[in-house]
């Protein structure tokens, strides 16, 4: 903004947009962990936010909800070549802001607890640069509450302590009180995995009993959390023997004996299980979430993009002639969702479909076409192209004409044996799958293949399998590490041309629910505990 004269002597005020336009920082508490416990607000910051400056123990699925085009900057000390100190990342928010930026710092847990919020909130406010703070879960309880252990409970304990493992450097004397921590019921020990023996060293020494419970809980609230117990006086003894590495939590009190009694999380039929999940990004959020339900540790990469046809002319073609039509028979949802966003484009709508009966492939399918308000007059209990069939040979189809809005790419299966059975059959694309063009995780997922860390993969199309495979370099060695799971037999047999047996199908109902089911019952004997598989 700039104040100018004229030769007459009056003033006016200038506006200049790139002058005045100003960023905002969010400092967001990401959680401990979990997706999941990321906050409602949190949330909406992130998805309006259009760089992201994020930790180390930021769990990368959040990175997820961000804008497509948002910058994204790492700054944690782990794997990472170029070690950002706390200056510098001062000094990229605020550049950030000051190019008018919206910005998320993702810090885990919650940025004023021991997250060095408070120093950044300082920096931005000496800066005059606007933010706001977003708290977050804090590992102190929700820790501690995933591996079975409440930090109070009215029988047992009345007050809790957290302290931190790491001090400022600089200070030339500890500020924790010894004496007072070793009388307090539940101490509750954040970043102190290295230092963990000296302290207990210091409490035993200050009057707390060596036969006092302790639990050191690793990753928690992710499906890789492991909890080791014991005593305080056992502790050097289980340090060595377990190969016990940060992230971790540790807790202290009888409050861990509890975990005998309410451990929820670990006992999950699938906990421990790390799934990758193959279907387009937009389509994988139902197979993930119930994946993550049981327990799963879910990575998705997405082997399939849904775009529109390259051209409508058939489409377009169709829904013109849409009265001359007898049948409508949607393969997928996707073919759905393409045919009705299409009609609505050409100024049409469901009115145009009176007199059409529907048939769908799938209950998923058929609740698409429910939730628009039309009936659907054929589901049939095999959920593939065969199934459909049968459920015609009851119907004289002779003559009829059938629309078929699918993929560019599909099976001949359909169409084939609809025409053998006198129908007039127009196959109409509606929409296309290819390859995703941004593949950031191709190399991170081949590694964790070769290195044996993917327990089961999942595929829901023959698609998937032919894209996973060429994104991978057509390397099906990579998929002899994991077990297959697929959700019915057309993608077992496509699979099987390959050479490779699937380990885990669906039998009855081709569904994401079904998948789920058989991958947890395939893990899992009748009464609930693990197979040796």
């Amino acid at each position: 903004m700039r104040f100018l004269t004229t030769s007459s002597g009056f003033g006016f005020l200038l506006i200049d947009y790139e002058m005045s336009k100003q960023g905002f920082v969010y400092l967001i508490g990401a959680g401990p962990g979990d997706p999941g416990l990321l906050t409602i607000k949190g949330k909406e910051c992130l998805e309006k936010a259009d760089v992201l400056v994020y930790d180390y123990l930021v769990n990368p699925s959040l990175l997820q909800l961000a804008k497509k085009e948002a910058e994204k900057i790492y700054v944690g000390k782990k794997n990472n070549p170029k070690r950002v100190s706390q200056e510098e990342i001062n000094k990229i928010l605020i550049e950030k802001a000051r190019e008018g930026k919206i910005i998320a710092r993702l810090k885990g847990g919650d940025p004023f607890i021991f997250g060095r919020g408070g120093e950044e909130a300082e920096e931005l406010s000496r800066h005059g640069i606007p933010f706001e703070i977003i708290p977050g879960v804090s590992s102190i309880s929700a820790v501690p509450a995933y591996a079975g252990i409440p930090i109070t409970h009215r029988n047992l304990t009345s007050s809790f302590a957290v302290i931190t493992g790491h001090e400022y450097p600089e200070k030339e004397k500890s500020s924790i009180p010894w004496e007072a921590l070793s009388k307090i019921e539940t101490l509750v020990l954040l970043m102190g995995v290295r230092r963990l023996e000296g302290i207990i060293k210091k409490l035993i020494e200050h009057g707390k009993p060596p036969d006092t419970p302790i639990a050191v809980i690793t990753w928690g609230t992710l499906p890789r959390q492991k909890t080791f117990t014991g005593t305080i006086g056992e502790i050097s003894l289980m340090l060595r023997e377990e190969s016990i590495k940060p992230p971790a939590v540790i807790v202290i009190g009888k409050v861990v004996n509890l975990r005998s009694i309410i451990n929820w999380f670990e006992t999950k039929p699938l906990f421990g299980k790390r799934i990758l999940v193959t279907r387009a990004k937009k389509q994988a959020g139902l197979l993930s979430r119930l994946l993550s339900e049981e327990g799963a540790d879910v990575i998705e990469f997405p082997t399939i993009e849904i775009t529109p046809p390259e051209s409508w002319s058939e489409l377009d073609r169709a829904i013109e002639d849409l009265g001359n039509y007898d049948w409508i028979v949607f393969t997928s949802v996707n073919g759905v969702l393409f045919f009705f966003e299409r009609l609505k484009a050409l100024k049409r709508d469901i009115r145009d479909l009176k007199g059409i009966k529907i048939a769908t492939i799938g209950e998923q399918t058929a609740k698409a076409v429910r939730e628009l308000g039309i009936h659907v007059d054929i589901v049939p209990e095999d959920f593939r192209a065969e199934g459909i069939v049968e459920s015609f040979k009851s119907i004289n189809i002779e003559g009829k004409k059938i629309l078929i809005p699918r993929a560019k790419e599909a099976r001949e299966t359909l169409p084939a044996e609809l025409s053998k059975m006198g129908a007039r059959v127009y196959i109409a694309q509606a929409y296309q799958t290819r390859i995703p063009q941004s593949l950031e995780f191709a190399e991170k997922i081949n590694t964790l293949l070769l290195e044996k860390k993917i327990d089961v993969i999942t595929f829901t199309s023959p698609s998937t399998v032919r894209n996973f495979l060429s994104i991978l370099g057509n390397d099906k060695i990579a998929l002899l590490n994991s077990k297959i799971a697929c959700i019915g037999p057309v993608t077992a047999e496509y699979l099987r041309g390959l050479g490779i047996e699937p380990h885990i199908i669906c039998k009855k109902r081709y569904t994401i629910e079904e998948l789920v089911k058989e991958i947890v019952s395939y893990f899992r004997d009748s009464s609930g505990y693990p197979k040796n598989v």
